[in-house]
C-alpha cells in the first residue's frame, strides 16, 4: 500500500458584511422635586439626549420619558410604565439613564425591571456609573447600588421625620393647606371669601343638608372648590369634621406608611398625636362646630356607611364594574327601595344633570344581560372579574361589554312597564315612604318656627 504525501491547505473565507444594526435609543429620567425640575427641565433634557444620540450613527432617538415630583422608591410613575409598556411591545433596544438613583432607590424594583428588560433583549445604561445592564457582572453591581441607593432614601425620610415631629412638639404644623385660611410667616391667617364659604357649608348642614346637596348648590353657584375644580361631598365632609376651623388643631392625625410606598395612612394611635389650642384665629366657633360634629354622628346611626339599610354590605359583584360613557366616572349602586336597588353614574347622582347625563340601569336588567352576555345561568364576583375587563353604559338602553380576552359585545335593553313592574307591596311601601318624608319635613319647619 503506497502512502502518498498530502498537503495541507488553509483558505480563509472573509466574513460577509453585517449591516449596521440600528439601536432604537429612549432615554428615562426622573426629577423628584419642583426644585429639581426647575434645573432640569423636559426641554433642556430633550436637548442633551438629542445631542448625545446624535453621537452615534447607529442610534435613533424612540421618545423621551420622564417623571416629575415622583420618588424612585415607587413603581407606579406614569412615564416610567409607558416606557416598559413600550419595552414589551418591541419597540425600543436600549434605555439611557443618568444614574440608578433616577431609575429606581428600590432594591426589589430595580432588580425586577432590569431582569425583566434583559428577558426581552433590551438593555439599560446608566451613565453615572457608566454600567450596562446586560453585562455578565452587570446585575452584581446594581445591587449594591440599588441597596446603598435604597439606604440613602430611608435615611432622607427618617430626618424628615424627625424634622417634622420636631415642630409637632414645639405646637407647630409643618405646614399644608387648609381652605379658608393661607401661610403667613410660618402661622394660619384668615382668607376671608373662603372663610365665608366654610360658615356657609355649616350653616347649611346644621338646616339639613347633606355632603352631596352643598356641594351641588356651591358648584351651581359657580364657587371654586380648593385647589380649583368641583366640589364633591368629601371635600365638604373633610371641612366639616376639620377642628383647625375652631382656632386649635390636631397634628399627626396622619403618617407615611413606609419610605417605600410613601401611602398616607390614619394615626389611630400608632403615633403620639399633639393638639395645639388657640394656635391661629378662628373661622367656626366651638358650639357651632360640636353641633355639626353631633348631627354628623346623628345621621350615622340612621342611615349608616358602611352597610345599607337591611345590613347588605357596600361590595357587590359590579362594583368598580361599570363605567359612564360620556363621563367616565364609575357607576355606584343606590337602593331606591328595598326590592328595586339600580346603578347610577357616581357624578350624575352627586352633581346632576350640570356634569353628566347619565342613565341609571336597574339591578335586575344588569344582571339579566351579564348572564347572557357570559352565557351563565348563576353570577358571582370572582366569575365576573375574571371574564369581564368593564362594562361600559354608552348610550340609552347601551351597554357595552369589554371582556378580558379582548373580545367586545354590544348589549341593548329597555325598561319594563312600570304599570307592570309594580307590586301591592312596593306600592305600599312607596306610600308609607312618601308619608314618613312629608311628617319628617314638617317636623323641620316646626322647628325653624319655633327658633
Amino acid at each position: 500500500m503506497v502512502r502518498e504525501d498530502i498537503s495541507m491547505i488553509i483558505e480563509q473565507i472573509p466574513a460577509k458584511p453585517q449591516p449596521t444594526k440600528i439601536v432604537r435609543v429612549a432615554p428615562y429620567a426622573r426629577v423628584s422635586s419642583d426644585k429639581d425640575a426647575a434645573f432640569h427641565s423636559l426641554e433642556a433634557q430633550r436637548e442633551y439626549y438629542e445631542r448625545y444620540i446624535a453621537a452615534h450613527p447607529n442610534w435613533t432617538l424612540v421618545g423621551l420619558y420622564s417623571d416629575n415630583g415622583i420618588s424612585g422608591t415607587v413603581v407606579e410613575r406614569p412615564e416610567f410604565q409607558r416606557l416598559l409598556t413600550d419595552c414589551r411591545d418591541g419597540k425600543i433596544d436600549l434605555v439611557i439613564t443618568k444614574s440608578v438613583t433616577r431609575f429606581a432607590r428600590n432594591t426589589v424594583i430595580l432588580l425586577e425591571t432590569v431582569r425583566e428588560l434583559k428577558a426581552l433583549g433590551v438593555d439599560c445604561y446608566f451613565e453615572k456609573e457608566n454600567l450596562h445592564s446586560i453585562s455578565p457582572d452587570g446585575e452584581l453591581l446594581l445591587t449594591l447600588l440599588a441597596m446603598y441607593a435604597e439606604e440613602e432614601a430611608r435615611s432622607a425620610s427618617e430626618n424628615q421625620k424627625w424634622r417634622i415631629r420636631k415642630l409637632y412638639e414645639q405646637g407647630k404644623p409643618a405646614g399644608g393647606h387648609t381652605y379658608g385660611y393661607y401661610w403667613l410667616d410660618g402661622n394660619f391667617a384668615i382668607q376671608p371669601a373662603e372663610a365665608t364659604i366654610v360658615q356657609r357649608i355649616y350653616d347649611e348642614y346644621l338646616k339639613g343638608k347633606g355632603y352631596i346637596r352643598i356641594a351641588r348648590d356651591l358648584n351651581e353657584d359657580g364657587i371654586p372648590a380648593p385647589f380649583g375644580g368641583s366640589w364633591w361631598d368629601r371635600a365638604i365632609r373633610g371641612i366639616l369634621i376639620n377642628e383647625k376651623y375652631t382656632g386649635s388643631q390636631m397634628l399627626q392625625k396622619s403618617y407615611r406608611e413606609n419610605f417605600r410606598t410613601k401611602k398616607m395612612v390614619i394615626n389611630h394611635g400608632e403615633l403620639r398625636k399633639v393638639f395645639v389650642k388657640n394656635s391661629h384665629p378662628a373661622i367656626i366657633n366651638k358650639e357651632t362646630y360640636e353641633a355639626v360634629q353631633k348631627e354628623i354622628m346623628r345621621r350615622k346611626e340612621i342611615y349608616g356607611h358602611s352597610t345599607s339599610r337591611d345590613g347588605e354590605t357596600s361590595e357587590h359583584l359590579f362594583t368598580g364594574m361599570v363605567e359612564c360613557g360620556e363621563c367616565g366616572s364609575k357607576y355606584v349602586r343606590k337602593k331606591g327601595n328595598k326590592r328595586n336597588p339600580y346603578w347610577i353614574c357616581c357624578r350624575y347622582y352627586k352633581f346632576g344633570t350640570t356634569f353628566c347625563h347619565a342613565q341609571k340601569i336597574p339591578e335586575n336588567i344588569l344582571l339579566e344581560k351579564t348572564k347572557e352576555a357570559l352565557g351563565a345561568s348563576e353570577l358571582d364576583k370572582a366569575l365576573i372579574d375574571e371574564k369581564i375587563r368593564r362594562i361600559i353604559v354608552t348610550e340609552h338602553c347601551h351597554l357595552a361589554y369589554e371582556f378580558s380576552d379582548g373580545a367586545e359585545l354590544d348589549v341593548y335593553w329597555e325598561y319594563a312597564s312600570r304599570k307592570n313592574s309594580w307590586t301591592p307591596e312596593m306600592r305600599q311601601e312607596a306610600r308609607e315612604r312618601s308619608l314618613k318624608q312629608h311628617r319628617r319635613k314638617e317636623g323641620l319647619n316646626e322647628s325653624e318656627t319655633r327658633n
